[in-house]
Parts: C-alpha cells; structure tokens; sequence
C-alpha cells in the first residue's frame, strides 16, 4: 500500500514511529488570487466557483454528503474532489479533524480556527503577501502547534491544505528559494500546465527582482498563507511528535521552506521526523516530475498506493486518467489508514464508494 520515493531508511523510521497509532488530521485552508486565472486549476470548473472550493471542501469534511450544503462542492471537468478520499477515511476510522482558516474570500459554514485572516495576491505580481502578514501568520502558526501539543493523549498529526492554485505558488516559493523545480511539479489537470505557470511566476520574479534575500521575503513575494502555516506548525511541533505533511508538490514546497527558515533563524529541525506523503496518482503523472523533486530536496516522499480503475463510479476511475490527483489530505490520510489499521486499497475504495452512493442517494428526487 504505501510505496516510498526518497529517503528510504529515513521513511521507513518514521513509519515505525507511529505503527498503530491514530493520527489527527489538521487541514489549513487558504486562497490565492492565482486560483482566479482562467485555466489555472482543475479545482473549481470556472474561476468564479474556485473562490469557494476550500469552504466546500471543508463542510464536507465536516458534515460529508447533505441534500443542502451552504457551499456545495464545485463542478469539475471530470472527477469528483479528493476530499471524499478524506471525508471517507476519517469517518470510518474515526479521525478528530481541525480546520485552520488561514484567509478565504468567503466565510466558512463550519467551526475553524482563524488566523488571519490573509487573502493572497496573484503570483504574478511579486507581492502576494504584505510582511506583516507573514509575520502574524507565522506567530499564530506557531503558538497554534504548541496549543496541540498540550493534548492528551498527544497524537502525531496529518497537516493537510486546501489552496487552490496551491501547485503554482509551490513552483513559485520553490524558484525563489533556488531550487530547480521549473517542468517538475504536478497539478489537478491530466497534463500538467507547466508554460502557464512557468510565466506568472517568471513575471511574479520579474518585480520581484534582487528583493528576494530571505526565506521570508520569498514567501511574500511569491507564496500563500497556507505555507507559512503550516511551516510555523510543523517546526513548532515536530520535536514533540511526528508530522506527516500531506500532499505532492504544495507541502514539498513547505518542506524547502520549513528548512530555509530553520537554516535562516538557527531553529531545531529534525527532518527524520517530519514526512512527506500524498497519492501515487501524484508521482505517476508523466507531465510531472515529483519524485526527482523530491530527491533534489532531499524529502522523504512516501505514497498511498491507491488504484480505482475496478471502481463502478466513473467520476473515480477518472483518477486513473489523470484528474484531480490529490487534495484535502487524502493521499496522507490514506497512508495512515493503513499505518493505523492496515487498510489496503479495497477498503479505501469501498469506504469512497460508500459515501459517493450517500451522496447520490441524497441528491436523488426521491432522496
């Protein structure tokens, strides 16, 4: 089930670390104004329905399938939105779940914590956050993951993210820190848009020229507010209990920035106890090239093997055709799945199949 890319021994140390344990699931949300570009993301069919596709996601993560959701999830060229993947695992297994609203255009319809919160400007224009949002970010961030800490019995965590655009900003952060990430990260298209992209962070850099002397500055110049977040977290925590970022190319992406800002502020960083983990949909993705980014960065990458082709769902074997991906934590969430409980991908499946048939059944006229 779980196939890993780089770091081997490293992975495999982290996974002894929480065998049988249950994980809580932390998922942030944020928005960045390149969400809004046409054609940018598969994540919302238009540019219009993408300013309200993480408070989707996050009610049905909260509340799963419902014959009247205040935000119902957006239509998609084809698939259906990976938090059923997410929503599906953390009922069966009984998962706590805490959303973190780092900044959305519209107000969420389920209990979160806040903290900002920051709406992000377009990649393009080389200023997506102002410093001082950074900075409030970072703090709340950080005094957030030492809160966690105090629970007992004290979990390991799943750090996931909704950002629309996400792949984008993490292609921008991962240039501006100087690593060669350009034609490697992957997105929710079939084929990975990689000259769109290329160019608004080509553009975001343009303004941003000989302004980029720190990790700070490049994730204000070019970043969103998840990634400050969810760095500020992990490195508050990470000490204490074992993290497991999940996602491909976006929490990569945290990743060289969690150890920019530990090189840059001479913070501890353990890097055996942080991972890296998302679907195999990611690294299989031949537009993309994840897994040579991540052995760049020197991550460990893990993936949930998971596989829906024998699905009677065609909006799942969609997956298998290269849409949608990842997102909302699945493909960690997946992982830990069978750390926990040693589910494999018939009872990944069948627990998604499960709630697409509530799903349908609610949105049925007699339902």
């Amino acid at each position: 089930m779980i196939q890993t890319h780089s770091q081997l021994l490293q992975v495999a140390d982290w996974c002894t670390q929480v065998q049988r344990q249950p994980p809580a699931l932390i998922c942030v949300l944020g928005f960045t104004e390149t969400a809004l570009r046409p054609g940018i993301s598969a994540a919302g069919a238009t540019p219009w329905s993408r300013r309200f596709t993480a408070a989707a996601d996050a009610e049905f993560l909260i509340h799963g399938p419902c014959s009247q959701p205040v935000y119902p999830l957006p239509p998609l060229t084809a698939g259906v939105s990976p938090v059923y993947i997410t929503r599906a695992l953390v009922q069966a297994l009984d998962l706590p779940v805490r959303l973190v609203n780092a900044g959305l255009p519209v107000p969420l319809s389920v209990p979160a914590m806040s903290l900002g919160p920051v709406l992000a400007r377009c990649v393009s224009t080389g200023n997506a956050m102002d410093r001082a949002a950074v900075d409030l970010l970072w703090r709340q961030g950080w005094e957030l993951g030492k809160q966690l800490l105090q629970s007992l019995p004290r979990p390991y965590y799943v750090i996931g993210e909704c950002v629309v655009g996400g792949t984008t900003t993490a292609l921008a952060v991962l240039t501006g820190l100087g690593w060669p990430a350009q034609g490697r990260v992957s997105s929710s298209h079939p084929k990975c848009n990689h000259a769109q992209k290329w160019h608004l962070v080509q553009t975001g850099l343009h303004h941003c020229r000989g302004q980029l002397g720190d990790p700070w500055s490049v994730v204000a110049a070019l970043g969103d507010p998840m990634q400050v977040v969810v760095a500020a977290m992990t490195l508050a925590m990470h000490q204490d209990t074992p993290i497991l970022l999940a996602g491909g190319t976006q929490m990569l992406a945290v990743w060289a920035l969690i150890q920019a800002i530990a090189n840059h502020e001479a913070l501890p960083w353990q890097p055996e106890r942080v991972l890296v983990g998302t679907t195999s949909w990611v690294v299989q993705d031949p537009s993309a090239q994840v897994v040579a980014l991540a052995q760049a960065l020197q991550a460990p990458l893990a993936t949930a093997n998971l596989n829906f082709q024998a699905s009677s769902y065609p909006a799942l074997r969609a997956y298998e055709q290269g849409f949608v991906k990842e997102g909302v934590a699945a493909g960690g969430c997946a992982i830990a799945a069978h750390l926990y409980r040693g589910w494999g991908n018939a009872q990944v499946l069948a627990a998604v199949e499960t709630l697409l048939k509530q799903s349908a059944t609610l949105a049925s006229p007699d339902g």
